[in-house]
């Protein structure tokens, strides 16, 4: 299974707001870990829509958390973010050219697989994965 990177920058984007604890700027966490600032805007536009960041114009503005880093969960980000899940062929509601579709344990196995996987992202949350924050941000070049 590979994330993408936008789902790795989604992530990286809650944890840095974490560790900063205040609003940012979305030029300032793009050169941090540089990634495309516009790149960025559309990933804090689709965290907004969901309710995971807010967002302020002007000055003294940017980009904080709309709600505690601990009530953030890990596995809500990866399936918000990520556009499949499908890791076969079969899975989903794809027309699969498969002809061992009906017979084959293979994908019994991988949704198996995927629970797992989900079942410890579910388990943590912003706040666990950031919880390093004086390392975080030394790594970023930023005070703690």
């Amino acid at each position: 299974m590979h994330i993408t990177q936008y789902t790795n920058y989604a992530l990286r984007v809650l944890m840095y707001l974490d560790c900063n604890r205040g609003p940012a700027r979305i030029i300032d966490i793009a050169e941090r870990h540089q990634i495309s600032r516009n790149h960025l805007i559309k990933i804090v536009q689709q965290l907004g829509k969901h309710g995971y960041v807010n967002t302020t114009r002007g000055k003294g503005g940017g980009v904080a958390l709309a709600r505690p880093a601990s009530e953030i969960n890990v596995g809500e980000i990866v399936r918000l973010t990520e556009d499949s899940l499908n890791l076969l062929e079969c899975f989903g509601d794809v027309d699969s050219k498969c002809k061992l579709k009906n017979v084959c344990r293979l994908q019994t196995l991988f949704a198996k697989a995927l629970k797992g996987f989900f079942d410890v992202l579910d388990e943590a949350t912003i706040a666990d994965i950031s919880a390093n924050r004086k390392e975080i941000l030394a790594a970023l070049g930023m005070a703690a």
